[in-house]
């Protein structure tokens, strides 16, 4: 381990414990049965008892896996009103969640998973994200509802053994609740300010001894909290739809079926954003922001973000669908369980937006439209109970086909907003040259990717075990990428040509490329006594490589650079020791961890300065380090009171990041590049907490009553990849209270106020388009409360 690593506090366990009936079952008894499909945790008022996880691919304790885990259980997220993967990010201070829309949707975890910011369609994902056993790639897919959910298990640090697709960064792995022989359901409604208003249901039973079926659906409206000020509608809302079908089939106890097809549905009025402010460059006065909107007669509606003003005048739209159907099987074999995972999934995406953000005529139309398909299969064979040599091996296909288009319109104020009044050899540029200049573009890529990887844990005695994983991955990746431009004002002046062209130049290329790669971990844990592990890992870990899908710079001869199409793999090596205890008859749950982890060949947006470049395309930087430290403390119920602390440290740098694009304060006329490393990498808070309590009382009506409180905390962060000091979110703290009463006869009612104190914060911070010194940004939602009433049987 490096000596400059940082020691580390982190635990896992997620929630307050429900009960200490009794004494924890030791490791070996849990890893000693036979791995079900869908294992259940036990639960209470505030979280799982004794979380049973699948995190290696088989049903063990969450305190007997040595590796950092976060979960939340179905108890925890429904009483805390968690429908969402942000909102889940709020109680697990690793996990980073950003979006301006869905497309533009990232997930990090230790500051690491994704360049951030960085939306390129021929770019993969670091941080894996699985539902039911299915990886899902395009980042998308974690920005739907969550519905009818047993657990969320976020899993820190590499995991690309076990788990499918470049889980270099981590993996957030949600399980959703299986059918049952026994009749059961649960039915859910809430509303609340600014017209909330959500609705949630699941049946399941039997149809016959061996087939049984599960139902559920669910869903989400709520007006927007942004008004814009030239329709007067709120814009900027929710208007989700999910639902799930599910069957069972278990004709005996040797063989196990489950078949489930889900449709979700996001349609909003969304995502623009608000005047965030002006930070001064170092271009002359006369195209910085001031002068360019006083000579255009133009003045933001408001000048304070948190009066949640917009004035984009062009279509708003965020039309996001995703389905799928997958099978899983399980075979117990008697000595292993032999599992099938086999899934369609895919994905639709058309949007609308004023990609100015402002009532000036700029950029009215900006779209990517996206649709993906995507193939997979996994065969895993895994030893039951516990032996000398436990083993899972596995074999892994995957094929993705994903087609883009891309509209991109500039209007009436374009060519004075972005190219001045006129060109370096002092030819005047007509006001119109760019209105109505469009650029049109296609992309189509396929992935086909081949994976066999195994896992083996030898207990060298009954307390301590040596894990070792490889995995050998291969990838054929193929992209046709073609734009054209049409309309503006039709000139043959050459210098006017050029000054369009440097808008936007069409180009067209195809790309052909394969990768593969060795990678693995180990891992030695040593079970101290029954609640006490300590365990240390090293991972070698790749992403895969992308293709440049938004464009290439240009060469000397004005031709597309087709030697920057490809961008290479990343390479990542980690370190963890971690430490997971449970103390004072398992009142007290206490589980550290200190990671280190150094990636090569980060793949992030660069700056060209060659003729006619692009602002930035999508290549590879040297060097990036993740290091920090991880604490949780979790209490279980004394006297009805019960409470966790979780915090973490992420110190994320570059380490070498010399061809990087300059932060608006040093932002001159032309392309300029700045040098980057030793920055923090942005996205990333260098602490941040969760926190929550809970006290429940029996009273004399049947059940329990309880009131809750949860907050969270982070430090400030940058916003944008270039660390400028205008586009830095300062930190901030929320708080949501709860009260509620829980009856012995299934029924339930909660009163949930979130941002109780109305803290006022932002979510994301953008430069506007021409780098004029205005910035717009995503105001955090202020304070609402909703009431919810639910039922189950």
């Amino acid at each position: 381990m490096p000596s400059s690593l940082a020691v580390i506090l982190a635990l896992q366990t997620t929630a307050p414990l429900a009960s200490t009936e009794a004494p924890a079952p030791a490791a070996e008894a849990v890893q000693a049965q036979e791995a079900p499909a869908e294992p259940v945790a036990a639960e209470g008022a505030s979280g799982p008892e004794d979380v049973v996880v699948t995190a290696r691919r088989r049903a063990e304790r969450a305190q007997s896996v040595p590796i950092a885990l976060s979960v939340l259980g179905s108890e925890q997220i429904a009483r805390t009103g968690t429908f969402t993967i942000q909102q889940v990010s709020q109680q697990a201070p690793t996990l980073q969640y950003t979006s301006s829309n869905p497309r533009n949707t990232a997930l990090n975890i230790r500051g690491l998973g994704v360049s951030f910011g960085l939306a390129n369609d021929g770019l993969e994902q670091g941080v894996g994200f699985y539902v039911d056993q299915v990886y899902n790639s395009r980042p998308a897919a974690s920005a739907f509802d969550l519905l009818d959910i047993e657990r969320v298990e976020i899993l820190r640090g590499p995991q690309g053994t076990l788990f499918g697709k470049n889980t270099t960064a981590g993996a957030v792995n949600i399980t959703t609740k299986s059918p049952s022989f026994t009749p059961e359901g649960e039915f859910e409604a809430s509303v609340g300010t600014q017209k909330f208003g959500q609705i949630k249901a699941a049946v399941s039973g039997p149809i016959s001894e061996t087939l049984a079926f599960r139902v559920a659906a669910g869903k989400t409206t709520r007006d927007g909290f942004v008004r814009s000020t030239l329709t007067g509608r709120n814009v900027n809302d929710l208007d989700n739809f999910a639902t799930r079908a599910q069957l069972l089939w278990q004709p005996n106890d040797d063989v196990r079926v489950r078949l489930i097809a889900d449709y979700n549905l996001s349609d909003a009025d969304c995502c623009t954003q608000v005047y965030a402010g002006y930070g001064e460059t170092l271009r002359s006065p006369g195209r910085q922001f001031p002068a360019l909107a006083a000579a255009l007669g133009y003045r933001p509606p408001s000048l304070d973000p948190y009066d949640r003003l917009a004035d984009a005048d062009g279509e708003l739209k965020a039309r996001s669908e995703i389905g799928g159907i997958s099978a899983i099987a399980d075979i117990d074999l008697g000595g292993a369980t032999l599992t099938s995972v086999s899934a369609y999934r895919w994905w639709d995406w058309q949007p609308a937006n004023d990609r100015d953000y402002t009532a000036l005529d700029i950029l009215p139309q900006s779209a990517n439209p996206v649709q993906q398909d995507q193939l997979s299969q996994e065969i895993r064979l895994a030893s039951n109970g516990q032996n000398r040599l436990d083993y899972t091996l596995g074999l892994y296909a995957y094929y993705q086909e994903l087609r883009g288009q891309n509209v991109t319109e500039w209007g009436s104020d374009a060519a004075f907003w972005l190219l001045g009044t006129q060109t370096a050899n002092g030819t005047a540029i007509p006001r119109n040259l760019l209105d109505g200049y469009i650029t049109t573009s296609e992309a189509l890529s396929t992935i086909q990717s081949y994976a066999a990887f195994a896992q083996v844990t030898w207990h060298i005695t009954d307390t301590l075990r040596l894990t070792p994983g490889l995995r050998y991955t291969y990838e054929h990746k193929t992209a046709d990428y073609e734009a054209v431009v049409s309309g503006g004002l039709q000139t043959d002046d050459p210098a006017l040509q050029a000054a369009k062209l440097s808008i936007f130049r069409p180009q067209a290329y195809d790309v052909r490329f394969n990768d593969d790669a060795l990678t693995g971990d180990i891992n030695l844990s040593w079970q101290a006594r029954p609640n006490l592990l300590a365990y240390a890992s090293y991972a070698r870990g790749f992403k895969s490589g992308g293709i440049n899908l938004a464009g290439l710079p240009f060469n000397a001869t004005n031709n597309p650079a087709l030697d920057r199409a490809i961008v290479s793999p990343e390479k990542s090596q980690s370190y963890e020791l971690g430490i997971k205890s449970q103390w004072f008859g398992r009142k007290l749950t206490a589980n550290f961890a200190l990671f280190r982890t150094d990636v090569d060949d980060f793949q992030a947006n660069v700056v060209d300065t060659g003729p006619g470049a692009l602002r930035g395309y999508l290549a590879n930087i040297d060097s990036v380090r993740s290091q920090g430290a991880e604490l949780d403390l979790v209490l279980a119920p004394i006297s009805g009171f019960s409470g966790y602390f979780r915090t973490a440290f992420t110190d994320a740098d570059y380490e070498s990041f010399e061809n990087a694009p300059c932060p608006l304060e040093l932002i001159a006329s032309g392309t300029t590049v700045c040098d980057l490393s030793g920055k923090q990498l942005p996205g990333t808070s260098r602490w941040a907490f969760s926190y929550g309590a809970e006290y429940r009382r029996p009273t004399g009506l049947n059940g329990d009553a309880y009131v809750g409180i949860e907050g969270q905390s982070r430090t400030g962060y940058f916003a944008d990849a270039s660390d400028s000091k205008y586009l830095r979110i300062d930190g901030y703290t929320t708080v949501n209270l709860r009260v509620g009463f829980a009856a012995d006869a299934g029924w339930e009612v909660f009163g949930l106020v979130r941002n109780l104190f109305d803290k006022d914060y932002m979510t994301l911070l953008t430069p506007q388009s021409g780098n004029s010194g205005m910035f717009s940004g995503v105001p955090g939602d202020p304070r609402t409360a909703q009431v919810t009433a639910r039922y189950r049987f």
